[in-house]
């Protein structure tokens, strides 16, 4: 029997169109990228807390993004790739571009040279990550292998967090705030193994604990924000510091 000349028809149409529902992660992405190259308009213009904030908006709407994915089983080659240009621009460019406008420029040869690192070591850590996106993970690994590009981004903005605090304003100290940023970047492009969400579990009996964590930690970072920002950047440095040091006692 012939086939009918209207299902190659209807096959066709499949192919020439989309979705919508398949568009809201891309459009997500796009949010993301908005936020990261607006933090760097108020970057120039001297706007440090809302250039700090976008970045952290840029982070949450990057953890949306790959889940909206998976969810509306809307991931794409095209969209992986849109996403990890836009998390060089949210956190390497942005960040490196606000802490250069904010602590370093009265240090501008040094200052710039450690900056370009922490950027170049951004964009070698996701180009690392889109070449091994697809191979499968070692056996029992449920780890990062580097910092990943937001927190080095949280990370590298520490200073600028710790000034925002009223802690410590670290345009007084702008050589210790390069050498930091540029140690940000090479953590990014490190084998250090650093923790991984997808690895994490929790008790039946204490997800309402937990729920209630994230409520008073969300809470917290609402109306503390600096301070908030900057003991997280304080853990996860600590954590990083344990997870290395335990890794060296397992191997000696």
């Amino acid at each position: 029997m012939d086939p009918d000349p209207q299902d190659d028809e209807s096959e066709v149409a499949d192919r020439r169109t989309l979705p919508l529902v398949q568009l809201i992660p891309n459009l997500v992405t796009l949010l993301g990228l908005c936020a990261g190259l607006t933090a760097i308009r108020y970057a120039l213009a001297g706007s440090w807390q809302t250039a700090a904030v976008l970045i952290v908006l840029a982070a949450v709407i990057d953890g949306m993004d790959g889940l909206l994915a998976r969810k509306l089983n809307a991931a794409s080659h095209f969209g992986a790739e849109l996403d990890s240009l836009s998390d060089f621009v949210c956190f390497g460019v942005a960040p490196g571009v606000i802490v250069y406008a904010f602590v370093l420029q009265d240090w501008p040869g040094l200052g710039w040279l450690l900056v370009l690192v922490y950027v170049l070591c951004a964009c070698l850590r996701l180009a690392r990550f889109n070449v091994n996106r697809n191979a499968p993970p070692p056996p029992g690994r449920v780890h990062f292998v580097g910092v990943p590009a937001p927190a080095g981004a949280m990370l590298g903005l520490l200073p600028v967090y710790l000034s925002l605090a009223g802690w410590v304003d670290m345009r007084d100290f702008p050589v210790l705030a390069g050498l930091y940023v540029g140690l940000v970047g090479l953590l990014m492009i490190s084998r250090l193994p650093t923790p991984s969400p997808k690895g994490w579990r929790v008790p039946r009996n204490r997800a309402a604990l937990v729920l209630v964590g994230v409520a008073v930690y969300a809470g917290a970072l609402v109306s503390q924000p600096w301070v908030v920002l900057v003991l997280s950047d304080l853990a996860y440095l600590a954590v990083l510091a344990w997870g290395s040091w335990r890794d060296r006692r397992r191997l000696a």
